[in-house]
């Protein structure tokens, strides 16, 4: 039994290994292109950056590769030793179904554990470090946000636009000082300008040459005709505070960020209007871990039931059971702040249907 237990085992894992490495490069590329694409094409971006970036998506998209390569697994392994006949020649010696897929079952606890333990702590610490990793960027090397011919808004009250770049140097420099209403109060135009950090004070430091100041009314900022003419300089600095800059960075932290401990204390809070998201989130964790659990039981007699050699037919059928899977997750997720639409429940639907429907399945499987 312990080399049918290894061969079963061992074939499963190193299919759902390989699976699991492709689907994670997929979603990982696709989160860069996502996150990073305006930066790559418009930016300067190192390449260190880039490689951290990776490194911090991929522990977000362990949370659904995890499953889904494990799902791919057995569809492929058990179609593949039904087409040679393999489960017919264990019951012709004693060995039931059922016995020969316990190798299967404990895998799939194994990985339950394992994505339980992604979504609680390692994927929201993950997120909070690759959403700091493009925030660097504006912080420690700032040159690399501005472009030619292009306006930079990430500052929240400050809009900046800089009609050519040469290195480190800034040419043809406008300065927009905005209030709430986003109107500009102040204007500054530089011939050239230069560019440092400043994070012991939390700020950057705009160094410009040959500057102009301009003042609007406060009460008609449109109106051109109250501009007011300000002082002209032939050297000055020109502060740009980031201390709102990284006020909206932590209070623009998406509740998928937060670890499970945070999570709870963010809900025993009561934060208004977002009671239902945060238990969303939180039913969210303990649902999708369960996903191996409830593929294993509905993915063996499906595999066995196609009776396939072919990679393609695994593939196809892992795309379906995937995508019927994870449905129900992206609806409750689209409905997470409307508490009519009951959004726990209906992500616990998925966990519900396929252990139910996979363990009538690989019950009347075991019966043969």
């Amino acid at each position: 039994m312990k080399i049918i237990d290894r061969y079963v085992g061992l074939g499963v894992f190193t299919t759902a290994l390989f699976g699991v490495i492709v689907l994670s490069m997929v979603l990982v590329i696709g989160n860069i292109f996502k996150e990073l694409l305006d930066l790559i094409i418009n930016h300067d971006v190192p390449i260190e950056t880039l490689l951290a970036f990776m490194a911090f998506v991929l522990p977000f998209s362990l949370t659904f590769t995890i499953p889904w390569g494990f799902l791919t697994a057995i569809l492929l392994f058990f179609g593949r030793m039904s087409a040679d006949n393999e489960l017919t020649a264990l019951r012709a010696n004693g060995v039931s179904v059922p016995r020969a897929c316990i190798p299967v079952f404990l895998l799939a606890v194994v990985l339950t554990a394992l994505c339980f333990w992604i979504n609680i702590e390692v994927a929201p610490r993950a997120e909070v470090r690759m959403t700091r990793a493009v925030f660097d960027i504006a912080t420690s090397n700032p040159i690399r946000l501005f472009s030619a011919d292009e306006v930079v808004d990430q500052f929240p009250d400050r809009r900046v636009y800089v009609g050519a770049k040469e290195g480190d140097q800034l040419k043809n420099i406008i300065v927009f000082e905005i209030d709430e209403k986003n109107q500009p109060i102040k204007m500054v135009h530089a011939k050239s300008g230069r560019l440092t950090p400043d994070l012991k004070n939390t700020r950057l430091l705009l160094r410009l040459f040959d500057a102009r100041f301009e003042q609007r009314d406060a009460s008609e900022p449109d109106n051109l005709t109250k501009i007011r003419q300000g002082i002209e300089v032939e050297e000055g600095v020109f502060p740009i505070s980031l201390n709102q800059f990284y006020q909206e960075f932590l209070s623009g932290r998406r509740l998928s960020s937060y670890t499970l401990g945070e999570l709870r204390e963010f809900i025993a809070a009561g934060a208004d209007g977002h009671m239902t998201e945060a238990r969303v989130e939180l039913h969210k964790r303990f649902a999708v871990s369960l996903a191996c659990a409830a593929f294993a039981l509905i993915a063996i007699p499906l595999g066995v039931t196609a009776h396939r050699k072919e990679t393609s037919v695994g593939f196809g059928l892992s795309l379906i059971v995937a995508f019927a899977y994870f449905f129900f997750i992206i609806m409750a997720d689209t409905f997470r702040s409307n508490p009519a639409a009951h959004p726990t429940v209906l992500i616990w639907i998925p966990n519900v249907l396929f252990a139910l429907l996979g363990g009538w399945l690989f019950w009347r499987l075991s019966r043969r």
